[in-house]
């Protein structure tokens, strides 16, 4: 009996072992599935004579539905992803770090109960809600406030995805903090270190890693951000050269445009060309990650 609850034992973990890897491959396929379905829609654009990759990167006109002059400028589009971003991440970054530290290392008991349910229930609100919110609450707002005859524009909706990359930023930056071992904090607090001191010179070095992939995961929550920024930014094809500039988004003009376009039309394939590229932005910005973390590692 002793011999035969052992191989099945034995058998149970391989079979186990062999779920988690087939989970692990799986992933990387469904990864690359996607970005095939993607490419194969669009890349036969590239071979159109009447396309220009350049054009298609560095032009700001975008008329696809043009009878004379079809013109697939995706610049402006880049610019306005690129500024909402940019400007959502200045006021994620400060507030979500702040709060995951906050809740890790200053909250207590039902306090820090509560602010963790806030949050969570902050990240279950869905996207279009938010656009509705920055469409009937913050546009008025804005408008009142600094005295703009739009207020459908950059800070809108950069308000909007930082308040929706905040919850992400602080779930992962708090299990960062809470991963450093206690020895680290009792060790500054014997050598007479203050509780900021332990923060600032302590917990932050050993935790950059696990705060640096929670600054990132907020960058990707904005950048992939489809229906907020669609209702929120004016969905002004143009480049936003202040905060209070309506633009457009490469993810609005996907949402916005592909459902009235004809299936395997040059205006079909070039919307799944702007796909390749928020793809390619995405990998970027993951090498990118991944360099900074190593030579934070190396240091």
């Amino acid at each position: 009996m002793t011999g035969s609850r052992s191989t099945l034992s034995i058998y149970g973990e391989k079979a186990i072992e062999l779920l988690i890897r087939l989970c692990g491959v799986s992933a990387i396929i469904f990864v690359f599935a996607i970005f095939f379905f993607v490419f194969r829609e669009g890349a036969p654009i590239l071979a159109s004579k009447d396309f220009s990759l350049g054009k298609f990167l560095t032009s700001t006109e975008w008329y696809p539905t043009s009878m004379s002059n079809v013109r697939f400028g995706t610049l402006a589009l880049l610019a306005g992803t690129l500024s909402v971003t940019g400007v959502a991440m200045l006021i994620a970054v400060p507030f979500g770090l702040g709060a995951a530290i906050f809740v890790s290392e200053f909250c207590t008991g039902k306090v820090r109960e509560i602010l963790k349910i806030v949050i969570e229930l902050l990240a279950a609100i869905p996207s279009i809600v938010w656009g509705f919110i920055g469409l009937t609450v913050m546009n008025p707002i804005i408008q009142n406030l600094f005295h703009v005859p739009v207020g459908l524009n950059v800070l809108n909706a950069a308000i909007l995805l930082a308040l929706m990359s905040i919850p992400v930023m602080v779930s992962i930056g708090e299990d960062a903090l809470k991963a450093v071992p206690d020895s680290y904090r009792e060790g500054a607090l014997a050598l007479g270190a203050t509780r900021w001191q332990i923060i600032w010179r302590v917990l932050l070095p050993a935790a950059k890693n696990g705060l640096l992939a929670a600054v990132l995961l907020g960058v990707g929550r904005a950048v992939g951000e489809t229906m907020a920024v669609l209702m929120a930014t004016g969905h002004a094809v143009q480049i936003p050269h202040s905060i209070f500039d309506s633009c457009r988004t490469l993810t609005a003009t996907i949402a916005a445009e592909l459902g009235e376009t004809r299936e395997h039309s040059p205006h079909y394939q070039v919307l799944f060309l702007i796909g390749i590229l928020l793809f390619t932005i995405t990998f970027i910005v993951n090498l990118i990650a991944d360099f900074v973390v190593k030579g934070v590692r190396k240091k």
